[in-house]
């Protein structure tokens, strides 16, 4: 079996921003190394389940011991019971963790990464976090001899299941493509964004986006089912005209419209979490003030979503769960 890789660059030529695309085929029967994984939630999970698919030994490490138990009995994995013992034991560490202080105490702790992996190991950060907070533990391992890369992912839980998320990543452009291979076994695009910290930026970027996108779409559907026409013709209408976006094809906020496993269709459950994203959209506001660049659609987003997760009728509900909120609220 072969996968597509695919490396982007843009160059400013002509007055114009042009991006050249280099494809390659790459077989997934790569050499298989011991992957340790931290935070094994509703991504983690499913990218460790595709790790396993092509035949890596996994070292696995939750607070929650249920999380792993699918996993484990999958084969060819086991948990363990500190980071420091992850680090111990592996030759790439991945970490999925909920918030930057989160990340900062598995990194940088006494009984963390970074102060009990060999020389030899790489740490791989997927979490969401601001670049400073990157750039940080770079700048620690660093100074003892190990390399680390930024290198969150876009898709949501459905591209983890897949296996088609795609890798933004910062660092080292030699340390990124020493893993290209183990990042196409979850993924399908591994994209260098630049140096530690670039693939926050994106990454944080893209959420933003995305909450722009859902918050539009689910007023949009809301206002359509509020003036008696059907949220699903509105939806058939939209995916083939301008207001066509990933959210209302892929993802769509209103129960029974989009596919059977989209969160919306299964109680908003088993998504990227409302209180997930409203952190994603403060960092977001963070380098947007850092920056000096005017968010003022971010900005809103984020305090939809930071009244949502007040809720706690919606906090660990799926983001797109912004649609039933809508629904309960008058002009």
């Amino acid at each position: 079996m072969f996968r597509s890789m695919i490396t982007a660059k843009s160059l400013f030529q002509n007055g114009q921003f042009q991006t050249t695309i280099k494809r390659t085929l790459k077989c997934s029967s790569i050499n298989n190394v011991k992957v340790g994984f931290i935070g094994i939630g509703n991504m983690g999970s499913n990218m460790c389940a595709n790790l396993q698919k092509n035949g890596h030994e996994l070292i696995l490490y939750d607070p929650n011991p249920n999380a792993i138990k699918d996993l484990i009995a999958g084969g060819n994995a086991r948990s363990v019971s500190s980071p420091a013992e992850v680090a111990q034991q592996s030759e790439r560490v991945f970490t999925m963790v909920p918030f930057p202080t989160d990340v900062l105490n598995v990194y940088t702790g006494p009984n963390g990464l970074i102060a009990n992996a060999r020389k030899e190991t790489i740490l791989i950060d997927s979490s969401t976090v601001d670049p400073e907070t990157s750039k940080k533990i770079e700048t620690e391992a660093t100074a003892k001899g190990i390399r680390f890369v930024d290198a969150p992912v876009t898709g949501a839980v459905p591209a983890a299941r897949a296996g088609t998320l795609t890798f933004i990543v910062g660092g080292p452009k030699e340390t990124v493509d020493e893993l290209r291979e183990l990042l196409l076994c979850m993924g399908k695009n591994v994209i260098h964004c630049g140096t530690t910290g670039m693939g926050s930026v994106a990454k944080l970027c893209n959420n933003m986006m995305l909450a722009i996108s859902m918050i539009g779409t689910a007023e949009t559907l809301n206002l359509a089912r509020r003036s008696g026409l059907d949220p699903k013709l509105m939806t058939d209408i939209l995916n083939i005209s301008s207001g066509r976006t990933w959210v209302s094809e892929g993802y769509n906020p209103v129960p029974g419209v989009g596919s059977s496993t989209t969160p919306s269709s299964n109680d908003y459950d088993k998504g990227f979490r409302s209180s997930l994203l409203a952190k994603d959209l403060n960092l977001a506001q963070l380098i947007s003030v850092q920056s000096q660049s005017p968010t003022p659609m971010g900005s809103t987003a984020s305090q939809y979503y930071r009244i949502l997760v007040n809720n706690e009728k919606y906090a660990d509900k799926d983001f797109s769960a912004i649609y039933e909120f809508l629904k309960g609220q008058k002009n």
